[in-house]
C-alpha cells in the first residue's frame, strides 16, 4: 500500500506538493472546483516544475467544466512538463464541483463516453463531439508532446455506478466512504489529522486542521439527502442553520470553506466530539490501526487531504504515522 496526497487547490500547493515529494509522497492530486479554487492545471504545472519524482494530476475533472479538447490539450501539456509517467488523471461526475455552483452530478454514462473521447484525442485519433469532428492537430514539438500519448485514469465512484465505470474503463477506483470488495487497483481518501501525545480533540490547531472533514459530512448528508443515514437528529439541526438562506443560493454558503475550513455556519456544530466521533482526530497508533484496516480491505493507495493553517506540519505527521506502520506500538 502506497502513499499519496491530495490538496484542495490553493496559490500555495506548488510548494506544499514539493514538501510532500521531499517527506516520501509518491503522488499529488489536486481537486478542480473552480467556484472554489484557483485554475488545477496551472497550480499542476507549476507543481511540475517543482518536482522530480511525484505523481501529479487532478483529482477528479468533471465533464461539463470543460470540453474535451481543452482536458486533453492540458494534459498534453502536463505531460510535457512533468513527463508521462508523472501523470495521473482523475476523473468523476461532481461533487463539490458542480454542487457548489447549484447544479447536480453529471450522467455516469456522460463520464465514461467523456473520458473515451479524450482518450482517443490523446492516441491522435479523429473523434465526433457535438456533431463534428476533431483532431489533436499541434504541429510539432513547439506545441505539444508527439502523440499518441497513454496516461493511467482513476474515476471517483461512491456506487454501482461509478464503480462500473472504472471497471469498464480499466481505471484505478478512488473512494472516500470504504473500498470496494474485489476491485483493484484502488485509492482511499483520508481526511484529519494526527493528534500530539495528549492533544485535546477540540483544541483549536484541531479543529482547524480536520474540522473541514465533519463539514464535508454535512455537505455530502444534505446534497445527497442521507442525513438520517450519516448524522441523525443532530445533522438536521445542523442542516437547519442553513434555513434563512434562500434555497436558490443556499449551495453557495454551504460550500463556503469546503474541505478548507470551517464556516461560520458550521463552527458552533464542529466540536471535540463531532471530529472524535467521525475519526478525524486519531493519535499516531489509531491512524496505523487504520491503514492496517484499509490494507487488508484491498486497498493499493492512500491519499492524505491536509488542511489548515499549516499544511506542511500536517503532511509530515501523517508520513510519519504511514512510515511507522510497521513498528510496534511502544
Amino acid at each position: 500500500m502506497k502513499l499519496g496526497c491530495s490538496f484542495a487547490t490553493s496559490l500555495e500547493t506548488p510548494e506544499h506538493i514539493r514538501i510532500a515529494e521531499e517527506l516520501g509522497y509518491e503522488r499529488a492530486l489536486c481537486y478542480d472546483s473552480p467556484a472554489l479554487y484557483p485554475d488545477v492545471w496551472m497550480v499542476l504545472n507549476q507543481a511540475a516544475e517543482r518536482t522530480d519524482r511525484i505523481v501529479l494530476g487532478p483529482g477528479v475533472l468533471i465533464p461539463s467544466l470543460r470540453h474535451p479538447m481543452v482536458t486533453a490539450s492540458a494534459i498534453t501539456t502536463l505531460v510535457h512538463t512533468a513527463g508521462p509517467d508523472r501523470v495521473l488523471i482523475g476523473i468523476g461526475s461532481g461533487f463539490t464541483g458542480r454542487l457548489a455552483m447549484g447544479r447536480p452530478p453529471v450522467p455516469w454514462a456522460r463520464v465514461e463516453h467523456y473520458t473515451e473521447v479524450v482518450r482517443a484525442l490523446l492516441r491522435g485519433e479523429q473523434v465526433e463531439w457535438e456533431g463534428a469532428t476533431m483532431q489533436l492537430i499541434q504541429p510539432d514539438a513547439r506545441f505539444g508532446p508527439a502523440l499518441p500519448i497513454s496516461v493511467p485514469w482513476g474515476v471517483a465512484g461512491e456506487g454501482p455506478k461509478g464503480t462500473g465505470v472504472a471497471r469498464s474503463l480499466g481505471a484505478e477506483l478512488f473512494r472516500i466512504t470504504a473500498p470496494e470488495p474485489d476491485f483493484g487497483p484502488q485509492m482511499m481518501m483520508l481526511i484529519g489529522t494526527v493528534l500530539d501525545e495528549g492533544e485535546d480533540p477540540g483544541s483549536e490547531r484541531v479543529i482547524d486542521a480536520a474540522g473541514h472533514g465533519a463539514g464535508l459530512f454535512l455537505h455530502w448528508a444534505v446534497e445527497h439527502g442521507v442525513i438520517d443515514e450519516l448524522l441523525g437528529e443532530s445533522g438536521h439541526a445542523w442542516a437547519a442553520a442553513y434555513d434563512h438562506i434562500p434555497e436558490g443560493v443556499r449551495h453557495i454558503a454551504l460550500h463556503d470553506r469546503h474541505v478548507v475550513g470551517v464556516n461560520e455556519i458550521d463552527r458552533p456544530f464542529v466540536t471535540g466530539e463531532v471530529i472524535t466521533a467521525a475519526g478525524l482526530a486519531l493519535t499516531r497508533d489509531q491512524w496505523r490501526d487504520r491503514f492496517a484496516e484499509l490494507e487488508k480491505a484491498g486497498c493499493d493507495w492512500l491519499h492524505f487531504q491536509p488542511a489548515g493553517s499549516d499544511v506542511p506540519r500536517e503532511l509530515e505527521a501523517f508520513a510519519a504515522a504511514y512510515h511507522r506502520r510497521g513498528e510496534d506500538t511502544p
